[in-house]
C-alpha cells in the first residue's frame, strides 16, 4: 500500500480534466507557422520528402506533411511548428497553412451535414478501419480510450462491429488489398454515417502517394466528414476534431 502511494505522488495526475485547454509537454509538432522571411523557395521545396510545400507564395499541406520537420531545422526563420493541436479540419482546403498567416484551423459550420449534430451529438460510435497503416496512428487511437484522454466520457467509443457503429475511421494510406475490405466494413454500418480520415497516409497517401500498390478510389466516391493530420497523430487532435464536428450547433 506504501509503495503504491509512493508511486501515485512520484506519477501525478495523469487523469486530463479538460482535454480542450491542456498543453502538451516534452516535443511536439502540431500547427506551423509560415512567416514572410525570403528564403530560397526552390530549396525549402526540395527539402519535402512528400511535397507538401508549394512556393510562390508559401504554402504548407496538413494533408501531406509528415511533421519530420526538416523544413523548419533547414529554415528557423521561415517555417517554425507550434504546439497546436487543434488542427482537424472538415475541409481538405482547410489543412493548408499559408505564409504570413497565423490563423487557426477551425471546422466550417456550413459544410457540416446537419444529422451529423442531430443524432450523434451526445454518442458516437466508431469503427476504425486499418487500410495499410503502420499501427502508429492506430496505437494513438487506442489511446484516446486510455485513463488520460479518456473520450468515453464524451460519449465517443470504438465498437468491434460496423453494425454498432455511426462513422468510420480510416487510418493507412488504402492498399489494394484492403479497398474492398474497407468498402464492406463502410456498407455494413446503418445511416446516417460518417467518415474520419485518421494521420497523413489516410489523407493523402504520405510517402506512399502514387504507388500502384494503392487503390484510393473509395475516397473519390464518398464524402469525408473530417479529417484529422498528423504522423501519426496525437489524442488531443482526434479527439478535439470529433468533438468540434458533433457538437450541437443551433
Amino acid at each position: 500500500m506504501i509503495n503504491n502511494l509512493k508511486i501515485l505522488i512520484h506519477q501525478g495526475k495523469q487523469y486530463i480534466p479538460d482535454v480542450t485547454t491542456v498543453e502538451i509537454p516534452g516535443v511536439f509538432r502540431g500547427l506551423p507557422i509560415i512567416s514572410n522571411e525570403k528564403v530560397d523557395e526552390n530549396t525549402l521545396e526540395e527539402i519535402c520528402p512528400t511535397k507538401a510545400i508549394t512556393t510562390n507564395p508559401v504554402q504548407l499541406d496538413l494533408g501531406k506533411c509528415t511533421f519530420c520537420g526538416a523544413c523548419a531545422i533547414a529554415f528557423p526563420k521561415k517555417i517554425r511548428f507550434t504546439k497546436t493541436y487543434k488542427i482537424a479540419s472538415n475541409s481538405r482546403e482547410g489543412l493548408v497553412v499559408k505564409e504570413g498567416l497565423e490563423t487557426p484551423i477551425v471546422l466550417n459550420p456550413e459544410i457540416i451535414r446537419k444529422e451529423i449534430s442531430d443524432y450523434f451529438s451526445g454518442s458516437l460510435k466508431l469503427r476504425q478501419v486499418c487500410a495499410g497503416g503502420d499501427g502508429s496512428c492506430e496505437l494513438e487511437l487506442g489511446a484516446c480510450s486510455n485513463v488520460n484522454f479518456d473520450m468515453g466520457r464524451y460519449g465517443i467509443e470504438f465498437v468491434p462491429s460496423p453494425r454498432h457503429a455511426d462513422g468510420i475511421v480510416i487510418t493507412g494510406p488504402i492498399t489494394k488489398s484492403m479497398a474492398e475490405p474497407l468498402q464492406i466494413c463502410y456498407d455494413a454500418m446503418p445511416e446516417p454515417k460518417i467518415i474520419i480520415l485518421a494521420g497523413t497516409d489516410a489523407i493523402s497517401g504520405g510517402i506512399f502517394s502514387g504507388s500502384p500498390a494503392l487503390d484510393r478510389s473509395f475516397l473519390e466516391t464518398h464524402k469525408i466528414d473530417l479529417y484529422v493530420p498528423g504522423n501519426p497523430i496525437h489524442p488531443l487532435t482526434f479527439i478535439n476534431g470529433v468533438l468540434e464536428l458533433i457538437r450541437k450547433r443551433k
